[in-house]
């Protein structure tokens, strides 16, 4: 089905079943989201690998309109069909995973636990030369690519693609954790660890993390080791300075100013204040309001730099939330859609 968007009525009720209630193809989408229901190995709050689903139907109650710039759907948005299997492969290695982690969480010793590990990994690195080869066929069919997770592992096969196809290029972290642990309980792409493997790639220049508020000795002594590379503005940093007088425009130059000419957005939505994701995995106090987000993202866009792709992860909808958490991951996501490219 062709649709063309000028005698789409954006004013109308959106049509369920579609992201943002848009009528588009893959075919007419500048902009393809492309989800990863997974979260085989989180480590505290499980509920991630429903982030897709619960956006998907959150979306279609937005108001399209932003003030001051055109609106995103404009340039055609269109999101992957959810993938059962995937999802349920998710859920059958999570099922296998949690008696581990219990043992471990409890100090005995581990059944079984060389062959759980190397069975898991192998899982994961399928899943991230997956998410490679079929990000980088839309890449190179000229979609503009957002992943939507899933944990935040699931963005690694992305980024690697952005390698192939970019060369190099910087990430914004918006994220109340680093991610900078070689492993987390074993597990080689846990979402503790996205970060650490992304800058395995020498391509991927500089590291900009913004809104980090809990990291453990590990991942310091990676900063620290790579100065030149990694840039951290602490949440209760950002904080101080506001307080002090210092204006968030100000800040968010600064932060701007340590990023390259093209730059990925990896966006865990527990970057945020936890009373706007309160059902996220792992929720810490602090964080972004979602203005000062935006503004951060807009100012990125502002100052000329290419956004060459974006992952929005960690959104876990929960029975109690009347779909809060999906509602703000859907306004976030349409965000993101209309900074790409």
């Amino acid at each position: 089905m062709s649709i063309d968007s000028e005698n789409y009525d954006p004013s109308a009720p959106g049509k369920r079943g579609t992201l943002f209630g848009l009528p588009f193809e893959k075919e007419e989408a500048e902009v393809v989201v492309y989800s990863v229901p997974w979260e085989a190995t989180v480590s505290y709050h499980s509920g991630t690998a429903y982030g897709p689903v619960s956006i998907l139907e959150a979306s279609v109650q937005l108001d399209l309109d932003l003030p001051g710039r055109e609106a995103p759907w404009k340039r055609g948005i269109w999101m992957t069909p959810l993938d059962g299997k995937t999802k349920s492969k998710s859920d059958i290695l999570r099922a296998q995973i949690k008696p581990y982690i219990a043992y471990l969480e409890g100090g005995r010793a581990i059944p079984n636990e060389k062959e759980l590990l190397e069975k898991v990994n192998a899982s994961t690195e399928s899943l991230r030369q997956r998410v490679k080869t079929e990000t980088l066929a839309l890449i190179q069919e000229g979609k503009r690519v957002g992943l939507l997770g899933g944990d935040h592992s699931t963005p690694l096969g992305y980024m690697d693609a952005l390698v192939e196809a970019y060369g190099e290029y910087g990430v914004l972290q918006i994220d109340a954790h680093m991610d900078l642990r070689e492993a987390y309980e074993g597990f080689e792409h846990s979402h503790a660890s996205i970060m650490y493997n992304a800058l395995k790639h020498r391509q991927i220049t500089k590291l900009v993390q913004v809104g980090i508020r809990d990291f453990c000795e590990e991942e310091m002594e990676v900063v620290n080791q790579n100065k030149e590379r990694i840039a951290v503005f602490f949440d209760e940093n950002n904080k101080s300075r506001m307080y002090e007088g210092e204006t968030w425009r100000s800040i968010c130059d600064s932060i701007v100013e340590e990023l390259p000419q093209r730059v990925y957005v990896s966006f865990d939505i527990d970057g945020l204040n936890p009373m706007l994701c309160s059902g996220t995995g792992t929720p810490v106090p602090g964080g972004l309001e979602y203005a000062e987000a935006v503004y951060l993202l807009q100012r990125v866009k502002a100052s000329g730099r290419e956004i060459i792709g974006f992952d929005l992860c960690e959104v876990a909808p929960q029975e109690y939330d009347q779909q809060w958490n999906a509602n703000v991951g859907a306004r976030l996501l349409y965000q993101l859609c209309g900074l790409v490219g």
